[in-house]
């Protein structure tokens, strides 16, 4: 049992990321074991009935509520960049708010968050155009929202000068690049399945504040919250194990949010 004034970590999770009859990752279980839920509002995946049954889950489970909004490609996956206008992609942004706001909102509870997905996660790191369009939209929707993003993203920067608050993540299961960004899917070392060195990392970014890099160099990435992806194989006994490790250090799991 971890002291109630001991240190807090936010631990989220990407779920209802199935579409129709088709479901990927167990969100029931990992519910049991993450603080914050990111929850596919439509786009990469994700459908209504999808994000009703999660977000009725999470209420009941005292997970909070993020909409994990991403570029319009249920066909890639959210995960092919897209070279959309900066219009377009705030009116997308803004529409996929407001659907898991509303769900979420019919099931008792409120989307607190927002957390771009994929590519459009990676590409507003450095990409100023996308990132002061995913901040427009959420201004725009409620200025109360937080923004989840990596740290020293474009977007954690604009969510700052815009007014919103912010919260830097760092994840236990993908491989860093010594400048702090992801290695790209695909390539060699982009993802950890280890669940004893997923744990480890997770402590480490929640204590130390440092990562570990591919080529072996230290990341600084002072994180609020600590990601494991819903889709990765094994994401329930990683998400455990993450979970375990942390608290035997002496951290409170608990959402960033309220």
């Amino acid at each position: 049992m971890t002291a109630p004034g001991a240190p807090r970590i936010d631990l989220n999770a990407d779920l209802g990321e199935g579409f129709g009859v088709w479901r990927l990752g167990d969100d029931d279980a990992l519910l049991e074991v993450v603080s914050s839920a990111n929850v596919a509002c439509g786009f990469h995946a994700g459908d209504p009935v999808t994000m009703r049954r999660v977000c009725t889950a999470a209420v009941a489970a005292g997970v909070a509520i993020g909409a994990q909004v991403s570029y319009r490609d249920l066909a890639g996956f959210g995960r092919r960049f897209v070279d959309v206008a900066p219009g377009e992609l705030a009116a997308d942004v803004l529409y996929q708010l407001a659907a898991l706001d509303g769900v979420a909102r019919a099931c008792g509870g409120r989307g607190a968050y927002v957390k771009p997905h994929g590519a459009l996660y990676n590409a507003v790191v450095h990409h100023a155009a996308q990132a002061r369009a995913v901040v427009e939209a959420v201004t725009d929707y409620d200025p109360g929202l937080t923004v989840l993003g990596l740290p020293g993203s474009l977007l954690l920067r604009a969510a700052v000068d815009a007014g919103l608050p912010t919260v830097a993540e760092g994840f236990a299961d993908r491989g860093y690049a010594p400048d702090g960004t992801l290695v790209p899917r695909g390539s060699e070392g982009a993802l950890v399945h280890d669940p004893a060195a997923v744990a480890e990392r997770a402590v480490r970014m929640a204590t130390e504040g440092t990562v570990v890099a591919v080529d072996g160099s230290p990341v600084r990435v002072e994180v609020g919250s600590v990601c494991v992806h819903g889709d990765t194989p094994g994401a329930v006994d990683l998400a455990r194990s993450v979970r375990t490790a942390l608290q035997a250090a002496g951290l409170r799991v608990g959402p960033f949010t309220g």
